[in-house]
């Protein structure tokens, strides 16, 4: 009995049968979140290309990598949520498979030792969640072995499908997907760890000293996206107790009754 290669799918075929399937999901009253890339750029911002080129450089991962860029850019992966410590999508290949990514949590030490070197940054913290900050503040979060990405002793993964490869296709595209999702949601780098990021911002505040004059304007944080991004309640301003008053106080005249 000889082994025979499956047949070539075309990407076109492939997409609509993700399609189909999504449209399956739907009807049975399912929940899903895809995964969509823009053209074929799996990740378009700092974080998604960052989260990717961690992948890339590990060689554990590099045989079944461009399976997983393909399935993702045919739209295979109709859903993939991220949540603290774990990812779980379903992809579409000759089935619909379920697949799950675990990641391990953050070391504590090293999460400690990244609040230190990002310490005196908080206006830049803010920024970098919204994809706008410096390269060298970026490279911190994101550095190899000392930020927040995972290295492959730290994931692990099963797939529902029958790939007896310790990678499957179906899960490299789930951890593209992850990429692709954190173009529109850096902040859940920082769920998928397990670390809060405002324990940056409030590390960053315990090392900042007082300004002898006003910050610039465009230094001031905006209280709506300290809000958005990290979901802190920003109280307004409390108006005072008592009202001062300029000058005497006029008694009020006296109420007459009717005759």
């Amino acid at each position: 009995m000889f082994f025979r290669w499956k047949p070539y799918v075309p990407a076109a075929e492939r997409r609509r049968k993700a399609a189909r399937a999504a449209a399956r999901l739907a009807r049975r009253g399912g929940a899903f979140d895809p995964v969509r890339p823009v053209g074929r750029a799996i990740a378009a911002t700092f974080w998604g290309r960052a989260w990717c080129q961690n992948l890339e450089r590990y060689s554990d991962f590099a045989n079944r990598l461009p399976r997983g860029r393909t399935y993702v850019r045919n739209g295979s992966v109709i859903d993939l949520r991220i949540a603290a410590g774990e990812v779980k999508a379903k992809v579409v290949g000759s089935a619909l498979y379920t697949t799950t990514v675990s990641i391990e949590s953050l070391p504590k030490a090293r999460w400690k030792a990244l609040g230190r070197d990002c310490a005196g940054s908080i206006d830049s913290l803010v920024e970098l969640l919204q994809g706008r900050l410096s390269k060298g503040v970026m490279e911190r979060i994101c550095r190899p072995e000392t930020g927040l990405f995972p290295s492959p002793k730290e994931i692990a993964f099963e797939c529902s499908c029958p790939d007896w490869a310790a990678m499957c296709k179906h899960v490299a595209a789930v951890l593209y997907g992850v990429g692709a999702r954190l173009d529109a949601q850096p902040e859940l780098l920082f769920t998928l760890r397990r670390v809060d990021a405002s324990e940056l911002v409030a590390r960053a505040g315990e090392d900042l000293a007082f300004a002898a004059k006003a910050p610039a304007p465009r230094k001031v944080l905006d209280g709506a996206k300290l809000a958005e991004v990290f979901g802190i309640e920003m109280a307004g301003d409390a108006a005072p107790a008592h009202p001062a008053k300029s000058g005497r106080a006029k008694r009020p005249a006296p109420r007459r009754g009717k005759r």
